[in-house]
């Protein structure tokens, strides 16, 4: 892979992991502390979202960020050939 290639490669994968590093920044701090107060108004099957959000769905929503970066960055090395 020439330079001008491997740079366009590593700005997507760093403009990539930004992006996920955003979301996890959202839902960690904002549903688990910043926006609890408007979050715990919802209430499913009696546990409050905010709560929900603080204790659990952080937990799968980084899970799940895992997984995106995992296809985003199978689809970025298919675009630059360097995939298995």
């Amino acid at each position: 892979m020439d330079a001008e290639k491997a740079q366009a490669y590593w700005k997507e994968n760093i403009r990539t992991i930004i992006g996920l590093l955003v979301v996890w920044f959202v839902v960690s701090l904002g549903a688990g502390v910043l926006f609890i107060n408007q979050l715990n108004a919802i209430e499913i099957s009696g546990v409050k979202l905010g709560f929900w959000f603080a204790q659990q769905g952080s937990i799968y929503a980084f899970v799940l960020l895992i997984f995106v970066y995992v296809y985003k960055m199978q689809k970025i090395d298919e675009k630059y050939g360097v995939d298995e």
